[in-house]
C-alpha cells in the first residue's frame, strides 16, 4: 500500500543554519495567551524546519542521567546474556537489538550500534496483544539492577512531554483540543536505548553510523548528550545539532506530516561516527495502531486537495520496521502487513523521496 500521492511536503521549508531553541514552560501556564505564544513558536519551527530544541520541558534531568546509566549497565553485559532478550524472540517487537540486526540504508558505512526497544507496557492479557498485534503488549525487562523501575519512570515522563508537544501543535494549527491526542490513548510509541560504537580508530569519523532517514511516527523527542546528529536543510546540506544536556530535540515524523497535509515537515537526519562510543535515547510519539492517518480537512486550503492518501498508523510503522530489522524480513513473522501480495527486496519510505542523491 503506497501512502503518499506525491510526498511533496511543505515547499516553504527554509534553508536553515541552526535549530531554534524554545522555552516550553509556558505550555503549562494558566494564561491562554502565553500558551498560544509558545505553541506558535513551536509551530513555526515545525513548519519551517521540522526540527527544534526545547528547554523548560519538565523532564527530571537526574532521571535522564539515571536512565543512561541503566542503559549502560545493560549494554555492558556479555553478549550471550544480552541475547537472552533478543527482539526476534519476542512476539511484539520488544527487547535487545544486536549489532548484526542492520537496516537497509544506502549511505550507512561501518554501521555499528546495538539497541533495546520498549513501548507502552501493557499486561499479557491485553486483547490487542493476545489477538497478535506485533506493536502492543508487555515489554521485555532485563534482569539488570534498577533497569525496569528507572526506564519505566522515564517512559512515563517522556510520553507525557510528547502529549504536551502534540497538544501545542493542535493549538497552533487551530485544531480542536484532542484532534490528535485523542488518537494517542493506546499508542504504538517506542523508546529506543541506543549504544553506538565506532569499531576502529581508523574509521573516518565523518562516516555514517545511522543512515539518512525520516522518522516514521508523529514526533521524536531526543535528549542531547553527544555530538553526531545532523539535520538536512532545504539545500541538501547537513547541519549539526548542538549538544546541550538541558535540552531535548524535537522533530516531526511521517505521520504528522501526512496528518497536517504537509504543513509540518518530516525532515531527514542521520548520525555520524564522531566518537568511539555514544549513547542515545530517542522516544517516538505515535498514534494508536488502528488510527487512520488522513489529512485533517481543516488544514486543506479552500479549493485544495489532500496531498496524502490515508494509511493506518500501525501498518506504516510495521512496514518501515521491516526495512530496519532483518528478523522481520526473513522470518515467518514477515508475513505481509499491507495489501501487496509480495514485498520488494528493498523497502522504501515514500516520505524520504525528497532526499536527493547528494544527501547520501
Amino acid at each position: 500500500m503506497r501512502v503518499l500521492i506525491g510526498g511533496q511536503g511543505n515547499e516553504s521549508q527554509g534553508s536553515f543554519e541552526r535549530l531554534p531553541l524554545i522555552d516550553a514552560r509556558n505550555l503549562s501556564s494558566t494564561s491562554r495567551t502565553e500558551q498560544r505564544k509558545t505553541a506558535d513558536q513551536i509551530g513555526r519551527a515545525a513548519r519551517e524546519i521540522g526540527f527544534f530544541r526545547i528547554i523548560g520541558h519538565g523532564i527530571d534531568l537526574a532521571l535522564v542521567e539515571k536512565t543512561y546509566q541503566a542503559a549502560e549497565r545493560f549494554f555492558a553485559l556479555p553478549d550471550f546474556k544480552k541475547r537472552q532478550y533478543y527482539i526476534g524472540n519476542s512476539t511484539n517487537h520488544r527487547g535487545y537489538v544486536p549489532f548484526t540486526e542492520k537496516g537497509d540504508y544506502p549511505d550507512e558505512m561501518n554501521r555499528s550500534y546495538e539497541a533495546f526497544d520498549l513501548g507502552l507496557d501493557l499486561p499479557p492479557n491485553d486483547p490487542d496483544y493476545t489477538a497478535g498485534n506485533r506493536l502492543l503488549g508487555p515489554n521485555v525487562w532485563p534482569d539488570v539492577y534498577g533497569f525496569r523501575q528507572t526506564v519505566s519512570e522515564y517512559y512515563k515522563q517522556i510520553s507525557a512531554l510528547g502529549q504536551r508537544m502534540c497538544a501545542a501543535l493542535e493549538l497552533h494549527l487551530g485544531l480542536v483540543p484532542g484532534k490528535m491526542t485523542d488518537h494517542m490513548t493506546k499508542p504504538i510509541s517506542q523508546l529506543r536505548l541506543l549504544h553506538y560504537v565506532r569499531q576502529s580508530n581508523g574509521i573516518d569519523a565523518k562516516s555514517v553510523n545511522m543512515g539518512a532517514h525520516t522518522d516514521y511516527e508523529c514526533l521524536t523527542l531526543l535528549h542531547t548528550r553527544n555530538a553526531g546528529l545532523q539535520v538536512m536543510n532545504a539545500d541538501d546540506r547537513w547541519i549539526d545539532v548542538p549538544v546541550d544536556p538541558r535540552v531535548f530535540v524535537v522533530n516531526i515524523g511521517d505521520m504528522l506530516e501526512a496528518w497536517t497535509n504537509g504543513l509540518l515537515r518530516s525532515t531527514p537526519h542521520r548520525v555520524l561516527n564522531l566518537s568511539p562510543e555514544r549513547f542515545s535515547m530517542p522516544y517516538f510519539v505515535a498514534a494508536n495502531y488502528d488510527t487512520i492517518i488522513s489529512p485533517f480537512p481543516e488544514l486543506i486550503s479552500e479549493g485544495g486537495r489532500p496531498q496524502y492518501e490515508p494509511f493506518k498508523a500501525g501498518v506504516h510503522l510495521e512496514r518501515m520496521l521491516r526495512r530496519d530489522f532483518p528478523y522481520l524480513r526473513d522470518s515467518s513473522q514477515s508475513d505481509a502487513v499491507d495489501d501487496q501480495s509480495s514485498q520488494p527486496k528493498s523497502i522504501k519510505n515514500p516520505f524520504e523521496n525528497r532526499m536527493s542523491r547528494s544527501a547520501y
